[in-house]
């Protein structure tokens, strides 16, 4: 099966924004709205690809079947499968045990929604899911799994009959299509992000017959786990990594980069469209999440999402990669060491920030990771929006680390360093007390002129008094909020 083309833009259902769209009838964006919300991606913003999220909440297996019968005027024009495109993530099997058996409904209901699409289309159908993202990826056999699962047990049992003489399921149930699926591993850790090139060329070994391959690397959890620098660091080595491996099985690679608003998460706003496609330039597609989506009027979303699906991805940048891999783990030791620190800080103020999507949480990383002791913390959208609403912005964490040779790695590799610093920095509040030792004079260093979001101080100053004053901490969620609409995203 050849995908005849590969968007540049993936509406995600990340809950990082601030505002709630006009669709949602409530605070908390679930069911039915996600329906509406693929169809205001596809036709008012311009993506051409929507992530639906089967990991961490209840799934919703008939995302086509709705889509098609609530806007079938709509896709009439907009073919599923051809022109839009529906991927869908579901949980790692071998570290969400929980989930598991998730991934094989999910599988499932693929060849379903194929019916849906010929009876909605005719013979002129495309397949409407026919790519899956696999979270947490660590293995070349952790794909396979996913991508042979499909073909042997959803697809393979066609042929087969309950008995001998009997008809096959085919004949009794109907044909299975697609014949295949693609998997897409998205890579989270710093491991496995280094790993990303020679994991991808052990999997595309025995396929001889595909010819592009698209490969999902994490922003956020990178982010939590290592700080702003070390996951952007890890990004590019990864990308170079991956620009090798595609010149070396001519399997073309097409990466997909998972980022968010906040500077912390990824940078990706309306108004930073330009600047982030200038950081990643070999990224082919870019994940559009909800503060993109609803933190800014549908024109500036819409022309920022335009202006991405027009651009052509390039060469990766070429970087030292010994020596950003040496700057990410002296980097993101003293960065975890400052996050231990505050860890009790962020958790309280981490239950006042608002759920936005009706999930469970699913697994993150940070908590296994044996240098901070285990400790546990929220996912990295709450995490963000805590150390944002405690006047201290995660960017700037770590910061003490870098010294004048490791501040020339970092600025040589990530190109506008300096402007994601200067656009954190004007949230930072020193007299809400939360400022690590010493980073006030690393920040002067690294970013010394910054002007100051006064409301955002304000807020923050306001959340701080009631932290220190008592238990009830009554009011903190609306300065949370208060705060958050100052940045244009939740965290």
């Amino acid at each position: 099966m050849s995908q005849p083309r590969i968007p540049k833009c993936m509406s995600t259902q990340h809950p990082d924004n601030v505002s709630m769209p006009f669709f949602s009838e409530n605070a908390v964006i679930g069911g039915e709205d996600e329906i509406q919300e693929t169809y205001y991606s596809f036709s008012h913003l311009g993506c051409d690809e929507q992530m639906w999220d089967c990991e961490g909440k209840e799934v919703d297996g008939f995302v086509v079947k709705k889509l098609l019968a609530k806007y079938g005027h709509y896709f009439r024009e907009k073919v599923l499968g051809r022109d839009k495109f529906i991927t869908l993530r579901v949980p790692n099997p071998e570290i969400e045990r929980a989930e598991a058996k998730i991934v094989l409904e999910t599988l499932e209901s693929i060849p379903r929604s194929f019916d849906t699409a010929k009876t909605f289309y005719g013979d002129s159908a495309a397949a409407p899911v026919f790519q899956v993202i696999l979270p947490m990826t660590t293995s070349a056999k952790a794909i396979d799994r996913i991508y042979r699962y499909y073909s042997q047990f959803v697809v393979g049992k066609k042929g087969r009959s309950l008995r001998d003489g009997d008809i096959t399921v085919a004949e009794w149930i109907g044909d299975f299509q697609p014949e295949r699926i693609d998997v897409i591993p998205l890579f989270e850790d710093m491991e496995n992000m280094l790993l990303a090139g020679e994991t991808v060329k052990e999997y595309l070994a025995d396929k001889e017959d595909v010819r592009s391959q698209r490969v999902f690397l994490a922003r956020s959890d990178p982010a939590m786990n290592y700080g702003l620098a070390g996951a952007v660091l890890l990004n590019k080595v990864a990308l170079a990594r991956l620009g090798r491996a595609s010149e070396e099985t001519g399997v073309g690679l097409f990466p997909i980069i998972g980022v968010g608003s906040a500077p912390f998460r990824g940078s990706l706003s309306p108004g930073n469209a330009g600047r982030v496609s200038e950081e990643y330039p070999s990224v082919h597609t870019f994940t559009i999440q909800s503060a993109f989506k609803y933190d800014h009027t549908p024109k500036e979303a819409g022309q920022a999402i335009s202006f991405l699906e027009e651009r052509r991805a390039g060469r990766p940048l070429e970087v030292d990669e010994e020596e950003c891999v040496r700057v990410v783990r002296k980097y993101a030791a003293e960065y975890q060491r400052q996050v231990a620190s505050l860890a009790p800080a962020i958790n309280s103020v981490a239950r006042h920030v608002p759920a936005r999507r009706k999930r469970k949480l699913h697994v993150g990383l940070f908590g296994y990771s044996r240098s901070v002791g285990g400790i546990t913390l929220p996912r990295a959208i709450k995490f963000t929006a805590a150390l944002y609403s405690l006047g201290i912005p995660p960017e700037l964490l770590g910061l003490t680390a870098l010294d004048a040779r490791d501040l020339e790695v970092v600025r040589e590799s990530y190109v506008h360093f300096d402007d994601d610093l200067k656009e954190a920095v004007r949230f930072l509040n020193p007299d809400a007390g939360f400022v690590p030792e010493g980073l006030i004079g690393a920040i002067k260093a690294v970013v010394p002129d910054h002007g100051q979001d006064e409301a955002h101080r304000e807020a923050t100053g306001k959340i701080s008094d009631i932290l220190r004053r008592s238990d009830a901490e009554a009011g903190v969620t609306d300065l949370v909020l208060a705060a958050a609409n100052a940045r244009k995203f939740l965290g």
